[in-house]
């Protein structure tokens, strides 16, 4: 690294980092476009940049969902080059960590990401100023990134019992499951695909604390973040509560930021994910419908219609599951599902020591409430069995 490229990349981020007018974002363009010696001493920069991030809490996942809320795709693709282009330099990490890696190859193998080669220089067809614009508008972002709380993921004890193998033949077949349900244009059958899913997800996640009963290891809840996306991201962070309090999880919402930290253990957070997921596409799905017909008739008050259906949508969901949830434990497993509890309760108190709650707002369409109320009940996830 020379001193002119280190000296120019300085003056760069000093005219545009710490500045939010366009005029210093593009003195330091300007600065970086004149001098291609500074590309390699700009990418570890951007290295740094992103393992600071880690420090202060973030995931790959996490970065890339703000990334893509507040710039553009460019700067997306840019973002998980670099954060490919640092996975070599970071220690070891989980499972969770490594997927949410795999998750963003193609992001980094996308056109223009040329980071991935631990370079920034423009990409073919795209200006140095232009790509330096893009570089300076990710680096003055990764650098005013709050801290989070530390998800660390869940230890084992070396040689205890591991279900995953059991746990990835269960997963895939729930996935597949509600795939079918989210794909089917008939009522009846997704109403009967997600009660199967649900059904097997209770059964795995009763297995998990049985298994954790009769062969206690190291095992901790874990955490992971969801995202919870505008519009309408109250209802959508309800609906995200009701379903992780149904799979013995707990959910807490981080509203500017735009997701939900779930707690829980390892195979109720990969419940969680399934079945919310699979919730919120029928919901979509339900309210496009239930729309059409209404503007069919003459409405037009299309905010307020879905901010009332999705919210009736989740509170009817949430009051389905929990009264579900109510009926299954039998006396002999409420020591196992209670100990596990205290412990989920712990590291969610733990992360957030300090939390409020808040009331949904915008809620007055009577129409928007009741096709809400009335697809949450179509899309029925099903009853927990009874537990043996």
């Amino acid at each position: 690294m020379s001193s002119t490229a280190s000296s120019t990349v300085d003056s760069a981020f000093g005219a545009a980092l710490y500045a939010e007018t366009d005029t210093a974002l593009d003195t330091g363009a300007s600065l970086l476009a004149a001098d291609p010696s500074a590309d390699a001493e700009l990418a570890r920069r951007g290295r740094e940049f992103v393992a600071t991030a880690w420090q202060r809490g973030w995931q790959p996942a996490d970065v890339v969902r703000i990334v893509r809320r507040e710039l553009d795709d460019v700067h997306v693709r840019f973002a998980a080059a670099l954060i490919h282009a640092q996975a070599p330099y970071d220690g070891p990490r989980g499972p969770r960590w490594q997927a949410q890696l795999d998750d963003l190859t193609a992001e980094a193998e996308a056109p223009g990401a040329a980071a991935s080669t631990g370079s920034v220089a423009a990409p073919p067809g795209t200006d140095r100023f232009s790509h330096a614009t893009t570089v300076l508008e990710l680096y003055r972002l990764l650098l005013r990134l709050p801290a989070l709380e530390s998800l660390d993921e869940p230890t084992h004890r070396p040689g205890a019992a591991s279900g995953r193998g059991t746990e990835s033949r269960m997963l895939t077949r729930i996935r597949a499951l509600l795939a079918k349900a989210e794909a089917t244009g008939f009522p009846e059958e997704a109403e009967a695909l997600s009660a199967k899913a649900q059904e097997l997800m209770a059964r795995h996640s009763i297995d998990e604390a049985l298994l954790a009963a009769r062969a206690p290891s190291a095992s901790a809840p874990g955490a992971c973040r969801i995202g919870v996306e505008a519009p309408y991201e109250q209802a959508k962070a309800v609906l995200l509560d009701a379903v992780a309090t149904a799979n013995h999880c707990r959910a807490v919402w981080n509203e500017p930021l735009g997701f939900s930290t779930v707690v829980g253990f390892e195979a109720d957070l990969e419940a969680v994910e399934l079945l919310h997921t699979s919730l919120l596409v029928q919901a979509t799905a339900a309210m496009t419908k239930a729309e059409a017909a209404q503007r069919a008739g003459g409405r037009k008050r299309t905010r307020t219609f879905r901010q009332s259906f999705l919210a009736a949508y989740a509170h009817r969901i949430g009051t389905r599951l929990a009264a579900a949830a109510e009926t299954q434990v039998t006396d002999d497993l409420l020591p196992v599902l209670a100990s596990r509890e205290v412990a989920v309760t712990d590291r969610t108190d733990r992360l957030f020591p300090h939390t409020t709650t808040s009331r949904l707002r915008g809620v007055n369409d009577a129409a928007g409430w009741t096709e809400g109320a009335q697809a949450a009940d179509r899309a029925q996830v099903g009853t927990r069995p009874r537990l043996p």
